[in-house]
């Protein structure tokens, strides 16, 4: 009998282990959710397609061009993302998504690749669906938000993602572009999109929401009728007074709203803070139901000056602030890819220090659908989703007389006040507040 050397494998074992990296997170597609989630975060039942679209916005200035007191102009070419309800033959080849964020300097931008539950190019399924606009962040891709966009388009919404070709968020000498290009896109995107959905028969153009992600929050707000301020410091950011036109009384300031809105979500909006884009007088602007969703730590873009400080002051708004306590920016992209966990830079473009991002996702695809069902669709029947018992989900009790199952989720009613659609013991950390037009 040859005798093994036993005490060595533990060894070879942990030297082996040293060598490869050990990263922990979920592996599959982001818009599937775990068993924690709340009830209306699961998947719809439509199977899901997805295609790209090339459009051509023709004779726009080039932001950073400018020299000798003009602007340079040229056509301005943006890629969307389309999502949408679809017919999906069995065994089909889902998506797997691939993009880049900027690494720390002087790194090169990160790759990364996502599952996905979508088919590339399957055929449509049903017609005039609901249109959402999506804005991602600041040097973001969309391909870092199909948490939501899938998750959308299986409920029979079809889902339009913007990719805007940021400049790197590395190089603060180019700030002016999304300040000025971000609701530009997100108008031309919505206005091309309405008609050329609705010809195909895809979309209802009358039922259109936009939803938008740090700079894209700051985009579709703006998009959505909140005014910028001419005596905003965004004006001295872009150079040649370019921006200036497009402010309240500018000579192009009607260049930048969507019509017909029927609901914005602005998730970790960037244009309050410092940067002060609208001023209490321009958010009035907004009459279009609202559904701000921040965390309570966002040094980033401001939590009391940036998402409360809009609640506070869109005052013409039905409007919703859902707040995640102790949480940061960080709270609109997927669950980190495990190519983004080897270095702290890269998994904090996904990743909030104290929340989970999958349940932080969960939450948020839990109220953007009671959100958008109800005031896109009309289902008045999601107020109850959103008219929860106790504003602070820490005070909600679940009655000791109720002896559903462990996993049941929350009426939100008859002495229950954990929030409707949450499990026991998981409508925590969390606050939503509710004001009406005109309220104080």
């Amino acid at each position: 009998m040859i005798m093994r050397p036993k005490a060595k494998l533990p060894v070879l074992i942990l030297a082996f282990a040293r060598l490869v990296p050990c990263f922990a997170g979920p592996s599959g597609p982001p818009s599937e959710f775990g068993v924690d989630a709340p009830e209306l975060a699961r998947l719809g039942d439509s199977a899901v397609g997805v295609r790209t679209l090339a459009l051509v916005q023709r004779k726009q200035e080039d932001v950073l061009s400018f020299a000798g007191g003009s602007f340079q102009k040229g056509d301005r070419a943006l890629t969307v993302d389309l999502w949408y309800p679809a017919v999906v033959p069995e065994g089909a080849k889902r998506e797997t998504y691939a993009a880049s964020l900027p690494s720390e300097p002087p790194a090169p931008p990160a790759n990364f690749t996502v599952p996905g539950i979508a088919v590339r190019d399957a055929p449509p399924a049903g017609k005039a669906h609901p249109l959402v606009v999506v804005s991602h962040g600041n040097s973001n891709v969309p391909a870092a938000m199909t948490w939501l966009t899938e998750n959308l388009a299986s409920k029979g919404y079809v889902v339009a993602a913007i990719r805007h070709d940021d400049p790197p968020l590395t190089d603060k000498t180019k700030f002016a572009q999304p300040l000025v290009r971000r609701p530009l896109d997100v108008a031309y995107v919505t206005e091309t999109l309405k008609g050329i959905l609705a010809r195909e028969h895809l979309i209802d153009p009358s039922r259109v929401a936009l939803v938008g992600y740090s700079m894209g929050g700051y985009g579709v707000l703006t998009a959505a009728g909140a005014t910028l301020d001419p005596n905003s410091p965004i004006m001295a950011m872009v150079p040649g007074a370019l921006l200036n036109r497009y402010a309240r009384g500018g000579s192009k300031s009607g260049a930048l709203a969507v019509k017909g809105v029927r609901a914005v979500v602005a998730i970790a909006p960037a244009g309050g803070g410092t940067l002060a884009a609208w001023g209490a007088e321009g958010l009035r602007g907004i009459n279009t139901p609202l559904l701000l969703i921040a965390g309570s730590l966002d040094h980033r873009v401001g939590y009391g000056n940036g998402a409360r400080m809009i609640f506070d002051n869109a005052t013409n708004a039905e409007r919703y602030l859902l707040t995640f306590k102790e949480a940061g920016h960080s709270i609109g992209l997927n669950p980190a890819p495990d190519a983004m966990r080897a270095k702290l830079w890269d998994q904090d473009w996904f990743e909030d220090p104290v929340w989970r991002a999958e349940r932080v996702n969960a939450v948020n695809a839990h109220f953007i659908t009671a959100f958008l069902d109800r005031y896109v669709r009309g289902e008045v029947s999601r107020d109850s989703y959103l008219n929860v018992p106790v504003p602070d989900a820490d005070a909600g009790t679940w009655p000791a007389t109720d002896t559903s199952p462990y996993a049941a989720f929350s009426s939100g009613a008859n002495g229950n006040s954990v929030w409707k659609g949450f499990q026991r013991s998981h409508a925590v950390g969390l606050d939503l507040q509710k004001a009406g037009p005109h309220a104080n």
